[in-house]
């Protein structure tokens, strides 16, 4: 099962992110965690400590095999890349991240974007695993098609205009994708005019809404100390709300592969 986050900038996606992953892991569920934004901060709101994460190895572009049909695949197994790119994360996390610049003018990231793409079609072989991408602010991950092989996009969004707008742009290009569930996220809900404007919008569109996260205090201190929100409020409403989002995830997980079993027997 492979859950791609997406949305405006600052719409909490990495916080969603990181708390869905050991929320996962904790339910016994082994996850690969993708950071795909260049300027990483996943790692962070998983709690691996600054040092560690900045010596964390990036998914080297030859890994990459480009193919015709079926679009870029790995060159080596993906356990084996995993174990050797990946970063031990709290709860039994494994982390990998997606190169970052280093050094301007230095080109774009079309091959980092590849190597991701290709990473993650490859996990979609491994049926014991969830994996999950945290997707930059920009919609250039729908354009390059590194999101194309997620059984589950999330779209998170705050109840304001221009958050929504960002998630009807991304939801149209996702539309041009074979991606076979995409929904939406609330997040940051302070009352029922932004909870009803968010059904609305989804109404509208005809998108499938996952969730609500209420606008919590605890999720801007916890920021503010650089502490993970499943360890600064692990009863809290926000941590709450994402493990329901867990549990839709942990449900389509077990159905997806229940499906192969059956159409076998």
């Amino acid at each position: 099962m492979r859950v791609a986050l997406a949305g405006k900038g600052g719409a909490g996606k990495t916080t969603v992110s990181a708390t869905l992953c050991r929320l996962l892991a904790r339910a016994g569920t082994q996850v690969v965690a993708i950071d795909g934004d260049s300027n990483p901060n996943l790692a962070l709101a998983l709690g691996i400590d600054r040092e560690r994460s900045a010596g964390a190895p990036f998914l080297p572009p030859s890994l990459v095999s480009r193919r015709l049909v079926g679009g870029p695949s790995l060159t080596e197994p993906v356990a084996e890349v995993v174990a050797r790119h990946g970063l031990a994360g709290p709860d039994g996390v494994r982390l990998v991240l997606m190169g970052e610049p280093g050094h301007s003018s230095e080109g774009c990231l079309c091959s980092a974007h590849a190597t991701v793409s290709a990473l993650m079609g490859d996990l979609g072989e491994e049926p014991d695993t969830v994996t999950v991408i945290d997707m930059e602010a920009s919609p250039e991950h729908m354009s390059r098609g590194t999101t194309r092989n997620a059984d589950l996009l999330v779209l998170v969004t705050e109840p304001y205009y221009r958050s929504l707008e960002a998630v009807r742009r991304i939801a149209r290009l996702a539309d041009e994708l074979p991606i076979p569930r995409v929904g939406v996220l609330a997040n940051k809900v302070r009352d029922a005019t932004g909870a009803r404007a968010v059904s609305e919008f989804c109404a509208r569109h005809h998108l499938e809404q996952l969730g609500e996260v209420p606008w919590s205090e605890e999720v801007v201190q916890a920021d503010l100390a650089g502490t993970p929100l499943l360890d600064a409020a692990p009863d809290g409403p926000a941590v709450t709300a994402i493990s329901r989002l867990a549990c839709t995830i942990r449900e389509a997980a077990h159905a997806t592969a229940a499906a192969p079993a059956a159409q076998g027997g």
